[in-house]
């Protein structure tokens, strides 16, 4: 049988969200900033979609901008932040974290490089989650912005977001938070939050590829990235109207699932099974990042097998129907190992030796009974090859 545990690259569409992408690609199809019926048809979709998503986060519709991705989203958060941010008041310093997805991470060394920002990087402990007494002396006045994620796309840690969005908010700092991981996985509700920016993807949480959604609080100034009048004039370009219609749908499908805990605790369960039938199975197996499973996001573990590089295993799962990764899906291809892991003090044998196994509100129970066969059996069959 099939196995697919790789949720958190990307995610298997929603049937109601495939069904309402082919429907606007065929019927659908006019550009939203037209004034004639066919093009008011598709803005009246995109207004809907806006609602459904600023529901699913408890935000006002004017507050979400739409973007190709949520890539985009947090380079828009962060640059048009730090612009915005030197226009009015010449602060020029990024916090941040060395744990941070890509898109992030190298987006700060990048503006650091090019000394166009000041990078500060945010301390961690042995589990990768940010010390909030120790980073507190590094948010001054002097900060433009902080940029956190929520959950870590790798090992699932959660971050305080909110304790350092309130270490932000007194140094008058904007708080940007990336919920790449987070949105659409668990109870989001910006209202009671300190931050002022959110960043998500449709596709984490069933929805289609190529949209994701950048909020931004009332009253919050940022420079837009790329010239153009839509998106409240945030963002330039025409709107992607099935991407949007079907991140909408995606919003309304999160928003169900999420309010029977039970779906979410069901599921936690079998990541609990798995990673222990793993550690049982594979002799000095351990956990990277929280050993509290409540500290982890329901449906990532990070698994260091000892003995063997990660490639190997991943194409020998392959083999033997069980999707898998070694890291994020956006390093792929990489025979490093992950910066996130060693970012956590991992050495680089440990790193590389490193499977991330991410379930969802699809993964069966037979699912996780093949992949702690198939994962123990893999680093057998390695260990006995090298």
């Amino acid at each position: 049988m099939n196995a697919y545990l790789d949720n958190n690259a990307t995610t298997q569409p929603l049937p109601e969200v495939v069904s309402a992408v082919c429907e606007c690609l065929e019927h659908c199809w006019a550009n939203p900033s037209s004034v004639h019926r066919a093009g008011q048809a598709a803005r009246a979709r995109v207004e809907k979609a806006r609602r459904d998503v600023a529901d699913l986060i408890g935000a006002g519709p004017r507050e979400v901008v739409f973007c190709s991705g949520g890539t985009e989203s947090c380079q828009l958060a962060i640059r048009g932040t730090l612009e915005q941010a030197e226009h009015d008041n010449v602060r020029r310093v990024l916090v941040t974290s060395s744990v941070e997805h890509s898109a992030v991470r190298d987006l700060a060394k990048k503006l650091q490089a090019c000394g166009q920002a000041e990078v500060r990087w945010l301390p961690l402990d042995a589990s990768g989650v940010v010390d909030v007494e120790r980073a507190a002396g590094m948010i001054d006045d002097k900060v433009a912005v902080v940029s956190l994620q929520w959950a870590n796309n790798e090992t699932g840690a959660i971050q305080p977001v909110q304790e350092i969005a309130a270490l932000a908010k007194g140094a008058g700092a904007t708080m940007h938070v990336d919920g790449t991981q987070w949105v659409g996985r668990m109870e989001t509700d910006v209202r009671k939050s300190e931050f002022d920016l959110l960043t998500f993807s449709a596709h984490k949480f069933h929805g289609p590829k190529g949209v994701g959604v950048l909020w931004v609080r009332r009253g919050v100034k940022l420079c837009k990235q790329t010239p153009g009048s839509q998106e409240l004039g945030r963002r330039g370009g025409t709107e992607n109207v099935p991407g949007i219609v079907g991140l909408g749908e995606a919003a309304k499908g999160a928003a169900a699932w999420l309010a029977d805990p039970g779906q979410r605790a069901r599921v936690a369960a079998m990541r609990d099974r798995l990673e222990a039938g793993v550690l049982e199975l594979v002799e000095g197996a351990c956990v990277n990042g929280p050993r509290d499973p409540r500290r982890r996001l329901w449906n990532t573990t990070n698994l260091a097998l000892p003995g063997v590089d990660a490639e190997i295993i991943l194409l020998t799962l392959a083999e033997m129907g069980v999707c898998v990764s070694a890291g994020s899906a956006c390093s792929s291809g990489s025979l490093e190992p992950s910066p996130v892991l060693c970012a956590m003090g991992l050495d680089k044998k440990q790193a590389a030796g490193s499977l991330r196994i991410s379930l969802s509100r699809f993964t069966t129970e037979a699912e996780v009974d093949h992949a702690i066969g198939a994962v123990s059996q893999a680093w057998r069959m390695v260990n006995a090859v090298v």
